[in-house]
């Protein structure tokens, strides 16, 4: 909530860098939910200011992207279609960006907000993974389970990032209430959510260190390929993923940790996302070569 209002701050295009450029009253004029504003903080302010900045950059690369796949129209029509559904989506994820800003940072409203962000680093990933696949290698999949497993751990990840993302929630509405004071009993507070999040994180630690052994014990016909080093890079990721997550919970959440908690998860569930893709694009190749 470094901006109370939307699309401008403050009700400047440009926000102010000191509370001195504000209105005396300006917690009464900038109130949300007819509740005061908090102090004005500059750099919490700025901050929200150049993630709408960037969403702009965004979403005119969205445009361009659309623009620039309708030259494959003769050759794959979808990739026009993605391009349309991932610049509609940018411009939803803008629209409910000015809903959590009304709603005052609404449990729901956040995790909406999250869930759709994800889905648009998907639908990129997708599009550069169908982009590249052709120089991409491929290996003979003959364990249909690995699939399975693939799909198990990518969902398990899915829903770890949504109870991450409760729990987020949760510690917005303990930090309200205890005006930001008290750090060190957030987490006591957040309840059952927290400890299931924490859990889980273990099992997905567990499920990765399998694949790993696979790929580097099991199925060494691939230890040579940029499957086993993105495993293995991957499994890493996920350890620095639980080590931040252990870091919030027990040095009284530092605010510096929170966004790397969660760029580490995007990322994770991205590459997670690329394994499914990979295996079947390998699967599928090696069904045909069976039928050739």
């Amino acid at each position: 909530m470094g901006c109370p209002d939307w699309p401008k701050c403050f009700g400047m295009w440009i926000p102010p860098t000191h509370v001195s450029q504000l209105p005396v009253n300006y917690k009464q004029i900038f109130k949300v939910q007819g509740k005061e504003i908090a102090d004005f903080d500059a750099f919490k302010t700025w901050v929200e200011y150049v993630n709408r900045l960037l969403g702009v950059v965004v979403g005119v690369q969205m445009f361009l992207m659309l623009l620039s796949s309708s030259s494959y129209w003769n050759i794959d029509k979808t990739y026009f279609s993605l391009s349309l559904l991932t610049l509609l989506l940018t411009g939803l994820q803008g629209w409910v960006g000015s809903v959590v800003v009304a709603k005052n940072l609404a449990e729901g409203v956040v995790t909406l907000h999250m869930l759709i962000a994800i889905l648009i680093v998907f639908l990129l990933v997708f599009i550069s993974f169908k982009l590249h696949a052709p120089k991409l290698e491929v290996i003979e999949i003959s364990n249909c389970k690995l699939g399975k497993l693939f799909w198990l751990i990518f969902i398990l990840t899915l829903v770890q990032i949504g109870l991450g993302t409760q729990v987020r929630e949760a510690i917005d509405s303990i930090s309200k209430l205890y005006q930001e004071q008290q750090r060190e009993q957030w987490i006591e507070k957040v309840g059952i959510r927290f400890y299931v999040h924490r859990s889980f994180s273990l099992i997905v630690l567990a499920l990765h260190l399998y694949l790993l052994y696979y790929f580097k014990v099991v199925a060494k016909q691939v230890a040579s390929t940029w499957v086993l080093k993105i495993f293995s890079l991957l499994t890493i990721i996920v350890l620095a993923e639980i080590v931040s997550g252990a870091i919030l919970a027990y040095f009284s959440v530092p605010t510096f940790i929170q966004p790397i908690h969660l760029i580490l998860a995007i990322l994770i569930s991205s590459i997670q996302f690329v394994w499914v893709l990979w295996y079947y694009r390998s699967a599928t190749y090696a069904k045909k070569l069976r039928e050739a």
